[in-house]
């Protein structure tokens, strides 16, 4: 008589799913990546508050927001680097925890270097941890067909989570006051934290299964990239690798365009201008509110895109498009022509995101994206610190924003021409030991 012992070796997704465990991993990222973005932008609206309460100046108020920012860059080679190291679950339990106690200091918070320590350093860390980066990591990891619309999703969640949290968070003030207001910012974030600790999973081999689509011929249509182009699960690139390949450099110069025209230029200066040129403040906050919305039909889109054309020609349109409707602002001088200047830039103000996120994969290595991406998006940040001083030196000197508006079109049209001049090298892969299997088989 045999006695058959159940092989407990097998690997099997925790939860019993109808479609690839892939998707509900990318529901879980998005929720924090949306729950982040919520958290770190709501600064801005308690500088009112902070202001009637405490005496506290704007400019001091600001310089937390600044350092906030800012460590939201340096914050990302950080984070990629943990990423490849211990994996992303690692990473969003750490970071969401982070944002948890952050804000949860606001509750006891009476001096200005506790709003420094707890709005700048610690949520701005927290945020840094879950931001791109992750995102591209995850995305990279687990799809291979429909990588670009799994990478549009997680693009979008920056721009729903402002458009989520901003006005929720205003009106908590006004029902409970700004102490108790914050605390709603943590709700989700609490959630999420047994769901991530439960279920989320790092790479798709530790549920005994490949990424979505990797068996299917079909991915390689377009611009995808299928595992065989790809490095070896475990292959690693060296720092010297990346920064002698020109592809690295050209992601760097045009993703320090992006993060110019889009969080340093238009992020800070758009509203003060449209008020200076006699447009509403309620009318002002709605063209940013459209270009909101539109931003998750564009990055979506963007990522849809990149399942059919090459990555890097997409990457040159988009940026393109942002140069033209930068070029147009300055003429735009009524709230109908602020709405089509609205329209265009909307469309593509996250959608540079996809395209750069799988062009860094195919290059360097889907498990080497969370290492090279950070150092790609603190350039970003960088971009976006010295394009916010930039714009407003030249509001000050000149008396309006046309010349930066002008100089922001055209280093994006720069930008799209150094998207447009980048070739793909993917890193080989590892040859894979005698009597492997090929993926797929």
């Amino acid at each position: 008589m045999q006695i058959h012992i159940p092989d407990n070796s097998i690997k099997r997704p925790p939860l019993s799913l109808p479609f690839h465990y892939g998707w509900f991993v990318i529901s879980l990222c998005f929720l924090t990546t949306l729950t982040s973005a919520g958290v770190r932008s709501s600064p801005s609206v308690l500088i009112h508050p902070l202001e009637a309460e405490f005496g506290w100046s704007r400019t001091l108020i600001a310089s937390t927001v600044s350092i906030n920012l800012l460590l939201l860059g340096v914050a990302a080679p950080v984070s990629g680097w943990l990423i490849d190291r211990i994996g992303p679950r690692m990473v969003m339990l750490g970071s969401l925890t982070m944002l948890i106690l952050g804000v949860s200091g606001t509750m006891a918070m009476t001096e200005f270097w506790q709003f420094f320590l707890v709005w700048g350093i610690i949520v701005g860390i927290g945020a840094g941890g879950v931001g791109s980066v992750l995102t591209a990591t995850v995305g990279n990891r687990w799809f291979v067909a429909k990588r670009g619309l799994a990478l549009g999703i997680l693009g979008s969640a920056n721009s729903t989570g402002q458009i989520i949290f901003l006005p929720l968070f205003m009106a908590m003030i006004q029902f409970a006051g700004w102490r108790m207001g914050s605390m709603t910012l943590i709700v989700v974030a609490v959630i999420l934290l047994p769901l991530i600790f439960l279920f989320m999973r790092d790479d798709p081999s530790e549920v005994g299964l490949e990424p979505y689509g990797a068996g299917d011929p079909k991915a390689l249509a377009g611009g995808a990239t299928s595992l065989r182009g790809m490095p070896a699960k475990n292959a690693t690139i060296t720092a010297r690798e990346v920064i002698s390949h020109p592809t690295f450099w050209l992601l760097c110069s045009s993703f320090f365009v992006c993060g110019g025209t889009a969080n340093g230029l238009i992020g800070v200066h758009l509203i003060p201008h449209e008020i200076e040129i006699g447009i509403p403040q309620i009318a002002a906050a709605s063209v940013l509110g459209l270009m909101g919305a539109l931003n998750i039909v564009g990055t979506i889109f963007s990522g849809w895109m990149i399942d059919k054309v090459q990555p890097h020609k997409w990457l040159a349109l988009v940026y393109a498009l942002r140069g033209c409707s930068l070029l147009l602002l300055p003429f735009a001088r009524d709230y109908f022509g602020l709405v089509i200047f609205a329209i265009i830039y909307g469309l593509d103000w996250f959608a540079t995101v996809p395209p750069s996120m799988a062009i860094t994969a195919d290059t360097f290595g889907r498990h080497n994206v969370g290492k090279v991406y950070g150092w790609i998006f603190m350039s970003h940040q960088i971009g976006a610190a010295i394009m916010a001083s930039a714009a407003g030196a030249v509001r000050t000197h000149l008396g309006n924003y046309d010349i930066a508006f002008f100089a922001g079109g055209i280093i994006a049209m720069i930008a799209a021409i150094c998207a447009l001049n980048i070739q793909s090298q993917t890193k080989e892969a590892a040859p894979p030991p005698v009597g492997a299997q090929p993926a797929g088989a």
